[in-house]
């Protein structure tokens, strides 16, 4: 199956199993998207939204946050993991937001990747989900999916970026990004896929199907 028939079928699968993605962390504007997406690096979005509430109660704006006490801030994202690190970057990025953008999260790359503790992947889903620029943020289960659907040989998140972007338009960017974490969670997980999944099963019909669920229901 050529390159741009693989890329097809995975769009055309994903959409089919989620025609109206939605951002797994739960936030209410930029600023909160920004923090549920910091909080994320190394913690499960599940763990996130079982900690956000509550610190968005305490501390739901840069203002807010940028007046706690770093300590108070850390005891409340302490389950996350890496405490210190997020509860020092988020502080450092609140206190700069207020200080300099008057409370407001900027809306180019270059601005965001220049606060504490914000990479390109951060910057993307916000720039996406946040402002509706185009984007394509890599996280693991993007990365490890267009490897094993072979639509990208890439060895590092950049490249693999950068093939999926040339394999798909801007506006399927942010959606695409979107339902390939859920199928990857759902689906076709880092253990591997056996039985093999939907995708799986037409890009490699070698692969046995015998017990095969598609989208949960029997084959």
């Amino acid at each position: 199956m050529r390159l741009a028939q693989r890329a097809t079928l995975v769009a055309t699968e994903l959409e089919r199993a989620f025609p109206d993605p939605q951002v797994p962390l739960r936030h209410r504007d930029a600023f909160t998207l920004l923090v549920a997406v910091m909080l994320s690096a190394r913690c499960t979005d599940a763990r996130v939204n079982t900690v956000t509430p509550a610190l968005f109660k305490q501390a739901g704006t840069p203002q807010a946050m940028a007046a706690m006490e770093l300590q108070e801030l850390r005891r409340l994202i302490a389950t996350c993991g890496l405490a210190d690190s997020k509860a020092l970057h988020l502080m450092q990025t609140a206190r700069i937001l207020t200080e300099r953008y008057s409370g407001q999260v900027p809306s180019s790359f270059e601005q965001l990747e220049a606060l504490p503790g914000v990479g390109h992947k951060t910057a993307s889903v916000v720039m996406n989900q946040a402002f509706g620029f185009p984007a394509f943020p890599v996280d693991t289960h993007i990365f490890r999916l267009a490897r094993r659907w072979k639509l990208s040989r890439g060895n590092t998140v950049q490249h693999v970026e950068a093939d999926l972007k040339r394999l798909y338009s801007p506006d399927m960017w942010g959606k695409l990004h979107l339902r390939f974490i859920l199928w990857g969670r759902r689906y076709c997980s880092a253990r591997g896929c056996d039985p093999p999944c939907a995708i799986c099963s037409q890009l490699f019909p070698m692969i046995p199907r015998a017990g095969h669920r598609v989208h949960g229901v029997a084959k």
